[in-house]
């Protein structure tokens, strides 16, 4: 095994043992709580370690990184997962490896995953990226569909051609009501996603959590978290 090999399977055994402390506590199985590891400015042979060492989805949020990595790691039997804010002009590239968009927060968006997503014949599955920072009808200051225009955003989903709607994601807000609150920002999402799920039974995802806070996202119910230093490290950007 390789030195960085070591560390990552070093990494990643003390972020199991944080999910699982996290799902004991909780009165939760492990087994509700997917790992997904956040590559973004990691090599391809970071992916290809991490894939050795048993870890089936990872994400991007920069289609610049993503593209030539997912290419790279094709082989590889990996669920990728976009999870940065999308501009309509990526949209056909990241359809060429995204399994899963988790930042769909506008209907222009939505037209363009499925126009391409029907061109390629694939199925991309998107969460609605929430914004507990907005209003009802804002946008966040990172992307994300306010609380208030979700079911509209979910209906669009779920009756475009090419798209599959999976639930829902945020990021915990920096500014607002939430600031600092954790825990209250993914309590609230689980909230929205039983809300969602009377009308889209199916959408039952719920993506929250980071390294610094996936002890509450579990807490709060989560299905998802999305980990990046705490298995890869802190490390100067590429490029």
């Amino acid at each position: 095994m390789t030195d960085r090999k070591g560390e990552l399977a070093g990494n990643l055994a003390q972020v199991e043992q944080r999910i699982a402390a996290a799902c004991a506590a909780a009165g939760r199985k492990r087994e509700e709580v997917t790992l997904i590891v956040v590559t973004k400015t990691y090599p391809a042979s970071d992916v290809r370690a991490l894939s050795e060492l048993g870890v089936r989805h990872v994400a991007e949020n920069r289609d610049q990184d993503a593209a030539p990595k997912a290419a790279a790691c094709s082989d590889l039997p990996l669920a990728w997962h976009f999870v940065g804010q999308l501009q309509t002009n990526k949209v056909r590239s990241v359809v060429g490896y995204a399994d899963v968009v988790q930042s769909v927060d506008r209907s222009k968006l939505v037209t363009a995953l499925s126009k391409e997503a029907v061109r390629v014949g694939r199925e991309v599955g998107c969460l609605l990226q929430v914004a507990l920072d907005a209003g009802e009808s804002a946008r966040g200051e990172r992307g994300g569909v306010a609380p208030g225009g979700i079911a509209e955003l979910a209906d669009l989903v779920a009756g475009a051609p090419g798209l599959r709607l999976d639930g829902l994601m945020t990021v915990a807000p920096l500014t607002g009501e939430y600031a600092g609150r954790q825990q209250a920002a993914f309590e609230r999402l689980v909230d929205l996603s039983t809300d969602l799920r009377r009308t889209h039974p199916a959408a039952n995802m719920v993506s929250a959590g980071m390294s610094a806070d996936l002890e509450q996202a579990v807490a709060a119910g989560a299905t998802h978290v999305r980990i990046g230093t705490a298995v890869l490290g802190v490390r100067p950007r590429l490029g």
